[in-house]
């Protein structure tokens, strides 16, 4: 009898060691494979059973939670929907998270280490702190300014403090509210399904996102590059440039939008946007001077993230005579997001450094101690400092006494260059109006801020340069925000 009760404790044994080996191997090595099949709702259940953690402006928090009293208990809120969804993106239980609500998705939900001083212990527990927050470097009343600006109208606007990089402000317009996204149910998917189908395309970032031709705006990049390769020497020495140009190895000519460009320096053609001698100093550079004077200021630049991923710029590496001159001022194939060209007018501003874009300023636990900090880098120096001293001076010009004088500020030194960006089959396209400049206040050394808007369906007529007319007044907006609360 004791030699089956021996055996059956054997076999015992057997079966719990079975159970053990079991256990361990749907833990630890299937845990990962059960816990993202779809059928698991745990993990969502998780997710959506505390508060999420706040996205803040200035300090104070433009999301919130709301108790839904569903399965997935906590539905993210949006104060301002429209006028912060560049920044915050949305967190929707059914379509996931965008930029900085992905970006800083583990903060927010509770699930990164840094915000506990135990993180083996909430792993054991199989629990987590309570979410942290996003504090951002956005300044509300510069958001708000280029928000009003734009008016609806289709386009962007992207704001950066020079020395640090900071981003003051990001708009794209026209815009959505996130909030219709957050739960569940069939409304969040029709809402879903009509942000989609619109043809304005409200839940694109613009001014992160998109490209487009910089047009005369990217003169200011040819004209750093021709004073560092001493192509010029002299900005007010005549440049022997007829009106209109002929391409180089071409029967076209190039015309230019207004009058008086025919010989005129390099000063005069950035002060009354002349195509024809910036198109002449881009082909004397030559290609590989102009390819590496526009990565310097960031384009071809792969990886961009401040946090969100930002569309690469483009400037051709390969290309011919005829088209090295268009691609110099901003035509061709030469493409820019918003905020490059708000990098183009911080590096001048900030003496031919330029800073790298970030628009979270720190992460904190959910009581305010921080996690991270969003520190300045330095991405190289896009230029000399003597050259960028004389594009402040060229740029101050534009605006005192050339095509952008509508972003003037009394009691402020404005530097800018506008911008009419031809596009569409035949140049037919509406051209889009650009406008970057910088600001600081009278009597300071360093500027406050660096602005590019683009608006895409600006009401101009085709003959004229309707940067200074559409986008400037909203560049102005943004300045005199930022020169108010800087």
């Amino acid at each position: 009898m004791i030699r089956y009760i021996r055996w059956c404790a054997y076999f015992c044994a057997l079966l719990l060691v079975a159970l053990l080996v079991n256990i361990a191997r749907v833990q630890v090595w299937e845990s990962a494979a059960y816990g993202a099949n779809p059928a698991n709702k745990r993990s969502a259940i998780e997710r959506y059973a505390e508060p999420r953690g706040d996205i803040l402006v200035d300090g104070r928090p433009i999301t919130g939670s709301r108790d839904s009293g569903q399965l997935l208990r906590y539905e993210r809120t949006y104060a301002n929907g429209p006028l912060y969804a560049p920044v915050t993106g949305f967190s929707s239980q059914i379509y996931g998270t965008s930029f900085v609500e992905r970006a800083e998705d583990a903060v927010l939900s509770g699930t990164d280490p840094g915000l506990s001083a135990f993180p083996l212990w909430y792993e054991l527990a199989r629990g987590r702190p309570a979410g942290g927050n996003a504090a951002t470097t956005v300044r509300s009343g510069m958001q708000r300014a280029a928000y009003a600006g734009l008016a609806g109208k289709r386009g962007a606007v992207a704001a950066v403090e020079p020395a640090t990089g900071k981003i003051l402000a990001l708009v794209s317009s026209p815009s959505y509210d996130p909030a219709v996204l957050s739960g569940t149910g069939a409304k969040v998917k029709e809402a879903w399904s009509a942000l989609n189908a619109d043809p304005a395309r409200p839940m694109l970032n613009r001014a992160l996102r998109e490209t487009y031709p910089p047009g005369s705006t990217f003169k200011i990049v040819t004209a750093a590059a021709a004073l560092d390769a001493g192509v010029v020497t002299d900005v007010d020495a005549p440049t022997r440039t007829p009106d209109p140009y002929p391409l180089p190895g071409t029967r076209t000519l190039l015309p230019n939008a207004g009058t008086g460009c025919e010989d005129a320096s390099m000063a005069e053609a950035v002060q009354w946007s002349c195509n024809t001698v910036m198109a002449k100093i881009g082909v004397q550079v030559g290609l590989r001077g102009m390819v590496e004077a526009a990565r310097r200021f960031g384009f071809n630049t792969e990886g961009l993230r401040v946090p969100s991923w930002v569309s690469r710029s483009n400037f051709d590496t390969d290309m011919s005579q005829d088209q090295l001159a268009l691609s110099s001022i901003g035509q061709f194939n030469t493409t820019a997001t918003p905020l490059q060209m708000a990098m183009v007018a911080a590096a001048v501003a900030n003496g031919g450094e330029l800073t790298y874009p970030y628009l979270v300023e720190r992460t904190t636990q959910d009581d305010g101690s921080q996690v991270r900090r969003g520190d300045r880098r330095s991405l190289g120096r896009a230029m000399n400092p003597a050259t960028a001293v004389r594009l402040q001076e060229l740029m101050v010009k534009v605006v005192e006494n050339g095509t952008g004088r509508n972003a003037a500020i009394p009691g402020a030194v404005v530097g800018g260059k506008t911008g009419t960006a031809q596009h569409g089959v035949g140049n037919a396209g509406t051209p889009y109006a650009w406008f970057i400049s910088w600001a600081r206040a009278e009597g300071t050394v360093s500027a406050q801020v660096a602005v590019a808007v683009v608006v895409e369906d600006a009401s101009a007529d085709r003959g004229d340069i309707s940067g200074n007319g559409a986008a400037a007044p909203i560049a102005r907006a943004v300045m005199r925000a930022a020169l108010a609360t800087g």
